[in-house]
């Protein structure tokens, strides 16, 4: 026999509202990561105050100092240039009678003996093992 399948007593059943699919989201970066980035960034942050400073002095440096020496105004362009008979003042040239010391002599020996050189003379053989 048959039997009848009692009415269900359970409300009818309506639809579930659909959920939205939102882009996932990127996990949080680990405390050490995020302490990481930001000594980075620090550390970027300092080295850019130290170049802007260092360019700074440089500047200050170059504005404020003195310059050195004195103005020479017979180099300048617009005077005329010594020629072959032209002699420096006598207070500038060498005295000839001058006594030269022994270690001035020795600076100024030419050197002899063997010259270092790069390539082996012609002729030479070489040194061979027997």
């Amino acid at each position: 026999m048959a039997t009848a399948k009692p009415a269900s007593s359970a409300k009818p059943r309506t639809a579930k509202p659909t959920r939205k699919r939102t882009a996932a989201r990127k996990a949080a970066p680990a405390p050490a990561a995020r302490t990481a980035s930001k000594a980075l960034g620090i550390f970027s942050l300092g080295a850019a105050a130290v170049a802007i400073g260092a360019a700074i002095y440089g500047v200050a440096r170059q504005i404020l100092t003195p310059s050195e020496g004195h103005a020479a105004p017979d180099l300048a362009l617009d005077q005329p240039r010594p020629g072959a008979d032209d002699r420096a003042p006598a207070a500038f040239r060498p005295d000839p009678t001058a006594p030269v010391s022994v270690a001035e002599r020795e600076s100024l020996r030419p050197a002899t003996g063997p010259v270092p050189t790069l390539v082996r003379d012609e002729g030479v053989l070489p040194d061979t093992v027997h």
